[in-house]
């Protein structure tokens, strides 16, 4: 599974906008999004229109291929394109993308994993230790 997390910037005049045609998005939108794979799709809003979405996905190539290939994206991806600063393109194509730098589970994995190894270590060299001082 792939963390994709982007940035775009709300032109701040638009804000109360942007906000109501959220509120609720198109069905078909939502079933377009659902039908690219994209699945735990969230949209974080901070002060002055700085926007962070986030969404997990399985493959996100294949899922903005889909997208750019959908009549319904391209008509709420034209109609939304009005709010956002600087954008060369369709938001959903053109969003900057952010760099993960922490997981919580991938690292609570590694970790564990890495304990599991200290024990391993820890009792292959008890076992030597032992075996050492019965000869």
């Amino acid at each position: 599974m792939t963390r994709v997390a982007f940035q775009l910037q709300v032109r701040p005049e638009l804000l109360d906008e942007y906000l109501a045609r959220h509120s609720p998005v198109w069905p078909e939108m939502l079933a377009e999004i659902a039908a690219a794979g994209r699945r735990n799709y969230s949209l974080f809003l901070a002060e002055g229109g700085t926007l962070v979405g986030y969404y997990e996905t399985d493959d996100d190539a294949a899922a903005q291929a889909y997208l750019a290939a959908s009549a319904v994206a391209a008509r709420w991806e034209a109609e939304m394109g009005r709010f956002f600063v600087d954008l060369d393109g369709r938001p959903d194509q053109a969003a900057t993308a952010l760099t993960e730098v922490f997981h919580l589970e991938d690292q609570l994995a590694d970790a564990g994993s890495s304990a599991a190894s200290d024990i391993d270590d820890n009792d292959t060299d008890n076992r030597n230790d032992t075996e050492g001082s019965a000869s």
